[in-house]
């Protein structure tokens, strides 16, 4: 029997629309980054989605290259990017924020987010600092939505950012690399909402449905005003640019991207409530499709023979935190399988 994998949300390959989309056109010949028809026309889709006519959005080869290049072409020398300790850019980027000469300022996070009060006293001591033009200046406030625990900030919480990030002229910058599943799952926030609060935010497509890819939007427009240069720097600008836009064409066609997305909460909620029945407590309460549990190391080794998933910090003496992820393929019966192989453990 094969195993089941819930270790990350993109190793499979593409929804099968995109996959037959991207073979009918396969012979087709299109000019290159970005400025084809496909893309043109996936552009106007998420600006439609987003409520921004105005909306200037462009496509990017995966998350990484994304949060270095959007968090580049914000800051000036002498800036650097708020996040929270636990912050994919902090943790889970191997530097490359850093690496672009701008320093990751970290507040601490709560179940993986930033505190609007902390962030207001981190603005408010800098500048009561009669010495602050000597330090690095916080120039940009970067969240994730979810977080790398699975959490939503509410509508609320994103509302108190966006006032404190006004009031120090900092923009509000959302990683998006799990959005589809974020949106699925807290029906308060769309792209809408996401375009009135934020100043630049991506919607991830790696991750849900897409082989690869990444849409920046940038709602009003005002930042960032030489992207391709700097893109192409980034080594983020492909040059056959039209397989992002068929995919994200593709993807906001007839609500494909809300659809498989809310398949991902399904199955994460019937993975929780099976592991909870079971007697296992979760090590945070993530609405989403990471779903993180506190389980004995022997009963991680016996369910490790048949599910592959993955470890959330170093193993523990006798229990580790590990984390199980769903995607926008992830079968009921997939879910119905590892339930009972954990009943066989027990």
């Amino acid at each position: 029997m094969a195993k089941l994998h819930f270790d990350t949300d993109y190793m499979r390959g593409a929804h099968p629309l995109i996959m037959e989309k991207l073979f009918k056109t396969n012979l087709e010949q299109t000019p290159g980054y970005g400025t084809d028809e496909y893309t043109e026309r996936a552009k106007k889709l998420i600006r439609e989605e987003c409520g921004s006519p105005e909306a200037r959005i462009f496509f990017m080869v995966g998350g990484t290259q994304t949060n270095a290049t959007v968090i580049d072409g914000i800051l000036r020398h002498h800036q650097g990017v708020i996040a929270a300790d636990s912050g994919h850019i902090n943790v889970h980027e191997s530097g490359a924020i850093e690496a672009t000469g701008h320093k990751v300022l970290t507040l601490p996070g709560h179940d993986g987010k930033i505190d609007p009060n902390e962030l207001e006293k981190y603005f408010t001591d800098f500048y009561n600092d009669d010495t602050y033009e000597h330090m690095v200046e916080p120039g940009l406030v970067y969240i994730s939505y979810p977080t790398e625990f699975g959490t939503l900030y509410s509508l609320k919480e994103l509302k108190a950012l966006k006032r404190i990030c006004k009031k120090f002229n900092a923009p509000l910058y959302l990683d998006g690399a799990r959005l589809g599943y974020g949106l699925a799952a807290n029906p308060d926030i769309n792209l809408k909402v996401l375009s009135e609060i934020c100043d630049v935010f991506y919607i991830g497509g790696t991750k849900v449905g897409a082989l690869f890819g990444e849409a920046v939007v940038i709602p009003k427009g005002k930042l960032i005003p030489r992207s391709i240069p700097l893109i192409k720097q980034h080594g983020a600008l492909l040059a056959k640019g039209r397989l992002l836009g068929i995919q994200f064409e593709t993807l906001f066609t007839d609500g494909l991207y809300t659809k498989i997305a809310e398949n991902a909460i399904t199955r994460a909620t019937e993975l929780k409530e099976g592991f909870i029945k079971r007697g296992f407590r979760p090590f945070i309460d993530s609405p989403t499709n990471q779903q993180f549990f506190n389980l004995p190391n022997k009963v991680i080794d016996r369910l490790m023979e048949t599910a592959s998933f993955e470890y959330w910090g170093p193993r523990g003496r006798e229990s580790s935190t590990v984390r199980f992820v769903t995607d926008w393929a992830t079968e009921k019966t997939d879910i119905e399988t590892l339930l009972s192989q954990i009943d066989q453990i027990s």
